[in-house]
């Protein structure tokens, strides 16, 4: 048997590189970070949240004053309300900037859902965490955004200004006087020392340009903490996580017993009760034979053999209600899985102690499900299966074949058509689980289904 859990290679004592080699990257990084894209980026993303913060305060400003001196009238909740909800749009433009400026995909948070009525939406609104969190950072980005933001605008300005003083120092004529009355073609001046030469002037620009390199750096280190801002007051908290991942799982395990209930009612109807039927019918002719003293041992033999092919259908039904050979465990129900598999395949199932029945179920049909597409997609030689634990509360299913791979993950849409990954990761996420896939084009391909040994939580 093969061993499908190897330790992960790792480098303890990687080779350092020549210390010249680091220096010329810490140099080309340097003289590039002015022209990158990121730059770019970043400059117009404080661009925009310092004339954004301007907008926001005016819109808590106004909307508080007007809510709370409408307070006494019965327009003034309404007011404060739709503040505190419309927090929200303000969590989308940010959100939107975080993602297309500074690279950083933030989780939204779950949409609005107000309670019936009019009452119930000011209920709502007041409760409404992922607002309150809005007009939390509003307020912070008050100081971030624009007492920051300005001076750092300030310092841009200066240091372009500075870069290309040589410009104006010749276009615009500019003079200082001195105390002795004394007329300077000055740009600048430094205490008693007039920027009123070539060479000055040289120099000052020279200290401009080489404060240009300086400023992507300065971009990303005022970037940090509204990127960190942004990700702590505007994405999804765990517990809102938790809750779509619940109310998926529901969905999903309420449409699958749903499809369960329906297969089982077709395959009654279309099979089972149509032998029933037979058996009825050549029992009944069989009686009517007999009654007449003739010989009717072909009907009783058809209804004889009907009644063996029912059963087997009733088997077959049950097994795929819940198998009988997970009565034993997720062991010999998998070599069950393994031995009628087209493709040959190598089991290894190490588990101490038993699963949850839940779990062994979840194991069992996803193996399954998984056989099947690998036999009708993969062109494979070869799986593997494996069953181990991971810890002391999670087991580890891994379905390894050598296959054309290509699958993509759930999340991105599997481009192998009935291959049912939603469903497993679905059917995973509904105990707390998790399910990976790693395909790259040419194979092999990798599934790994994460449960806990107790059953969901």
């Amino acid at each position: 048997m093969t061993d499908t859990h190897a330790d992960p290679t790792s480098v303890l004592d990687a080779p350092a590189g020549p210390p010249g080699r680091s220096a010329q990257r810490v140099l080309r990084a340097v003289l590039r970070a002015p022209v990158q894209a990121r730059t770019w980026k970043e400059l117009a993303y404080v661009f925009t949240v310092f004339a954004l913060g301007c907008v926001a305060i005016t819109y808590l400003f106004a909307g508080f004053l007007v809510g709370l001196y409408a307070t006494f009238v019965i327009i003034g909740p309404w007011v404060l309300a739709l503040v505190i909800v419309g927090g929200r749009t303000w969590g989308r433009i940010y959100r939107t900037l975080c993602r297309n400026l500074l690279g950083t995909m933030v989780v939204a948070p779950p949409r609005f859902a107000p309670k019936p009525g009019l009452i119930g939406f000011l209920k709502s609104a007041f409760t409404d965490r992922a607002g309150w969190r809005a007009i939390a950072f509003l307020i912070a980005q008050a100081v971030l955004g624009m007492v920051v933001g300005y001076f750092v605008l300030i310092a841009i300005v200066i240091v372009v200004f500075t870069a290309i003083s040589p410009i104006p120092w010749v276009l615009l004529h500019p003079t200082n006087t001195d105390d002795n009355g004394v007329e300077h073609h000055s740009l600048a001046q430094f205490g008693s020392i007039y920027i009123d030469s070539w060479p000055r002037v040289l120099l000052m620009s020279a200290v401009g340009i080489i404060s240009c390199f300086a400023l992507p750096w300065l971009l990303r280190g005022i970037c940090l903490p509204h990127r960190a801002l942004t990700v702590a007051l505007l994405s999804a908290t765990a517990r809102d996580t938790q809750l779509t991942e619940l109310k998926a799982s529901r969905k999903a395990a309420v449409e699958n017993a749903a499809d369960t209930l329906r297969r089982v009612e077709r395959d009654l109807h279309d099979g089972t009760q149509a032998r029933l039927v037979t058996i009825a019918m050549a029992l009944g002719r069989a009686e009517d034979r007999l009654a007449i003293d003739g010989d009717a041992s072909d009907l009783i033999a058809d209804a004889h053999a009907s009644s063996k092919e029912a059963l087997t259908e009733l088997r077959e039904l049950v097994r795929g209600i819940h198998p009988p050979a997970l009565e034993l465990g997720v062991g010999p129900a998998l070599e069950t899985l393994a031995a009628r598999c087209a493709v040959p395949v190598e089991l290894r199932v190490l588990l101490p102690q038993r699963p949850h029945p839940a779990i062994e179920a979840i194991a069992y049909f996803s193996v399954a499900e998984l056989l099947t597409n690998v036999v009708k997609h993969a062109h494979a030689e070869r799986i593997w299966i494996s069953v181990a634990p991971t810890d002391i509360n999670t087991i580890a299913v891994t379905v390894r074949d050598n296959g054309i791979g290509g699958v993509l993950p759930p999340n991105e849409g599997a481009t192998v058509a009935g291959s049912g990954l939603s469903g497993l990761a679905a059917r995973a996420r509904a105990v707390d689980g998790t399910l990976t896939v790693q395909s790259p084009t040419g194979g092999p391909t990798v599934v790994t289904i994460l449960l806990p040994k107790a059953g969901p939580q």
